[in-house]
């Protein structure tokens, strides 16, 4: 992908969430278009749940980074564990929906773009959701460096993301090396494009393994992927 249409495609994806902010949780919750019928919105919700279970083991408290953190779903569940968190997204509609869901008691609210923010402190976790499947490969390493840059000595990473396309809206998806992009469709029917591209657990262990860190990256039969790991250098998991 040229740079130029790359610069294009990540500027449109900021407008996608700005756009698809008071939509974005008809998606979590399954409402609507994202409605596929009783027997799939109790399989969602209950791989919900085991991805809950599984940051409440990681324990993510301390002094927390959530790296687009959209609308708070996930902000709402750091907030039971961190004493202090900065939400940062690029996005000022979502950034507005987190506040009203979580308040700011003991979150801090950021409006940046996270491939040009340059992040002024460190924290004990950092934590994003449904991010690291919008970066670019070509921006990979770069968007790994910046997570070094603001994690603590010993400090901990806690991602979670789309295991796979779910289906019948998200059936425009191009997944490859050279052009991983993703046609989304919202309920007025405005198209955006946007980066999208799917891990496999062990080949995302493995590349993350050449960067240095040490990650355990699992997945739950159908939704989600997520993982959970440190700098190799510091203590392993």
């Amino acid at each position: 992908m040229k740079r130029n249409e790359q610069d294009s495609i990540l500027k449109e994806q900021i407008e996608y969430y700005e756009a698809r902010a008071t939509e974005y949780d008809e998606w979590f919750l399954r409402r609507g278009r994202y409605d596929h019928g009783s027997k799939l919105k109790k399989l969602w919700f209950s791989e919900v749940e085991q991805v809950k279970a599984e940051l409440k083991k990681f324990n993510p408290k301390g002094k927390v980074l959530e790296i687009a953190c959209g609308t708070g779903w996930w902000t709402e569940q750091l907030v039971k564990y961190a004493e202090h968190i900065t939400a940062v997204d690029a996005a000022s509609e979502v950034l507005i929906l987190n506040k009203k869901k979580n308040g700011q008691e003991k979150v801090n609210y950021i409006k940046a773009d996270l491939f040009n923010w340059n992040p002024q402190d460190k924290y004990d976790v950092i934590f994003f959701s449904f991010w690291l499947s919008h970066v670019p490969p070509d921006k990979f390493e770069q968007f790994w460096l910046l997570v070094q840059k603001a994690l603590r000595p010993q400090g901990r990473v806690f991602f979670i993301d789309s295991l796979k396309s779910e289906g019948p809206e998200k059936t425009y998806t191009i997944n490859n090396p050279v052009n991983p992009t993703s046609l989304r469709k919202l309920n007025d029917g405005r198209t955006f494009t946007v980066i999208k591209v799917f891990y496999r657990p062990e080949k995302l262990t493995q590349d993350l393994k050449q960067l240095g860190w040490y990650f355990k990256v699992k997945n739950t039969t159908n939704y989600f992927l997520y993982g959970f790991g440190s700098l190799r250098k510091q203590n392993r998991l």
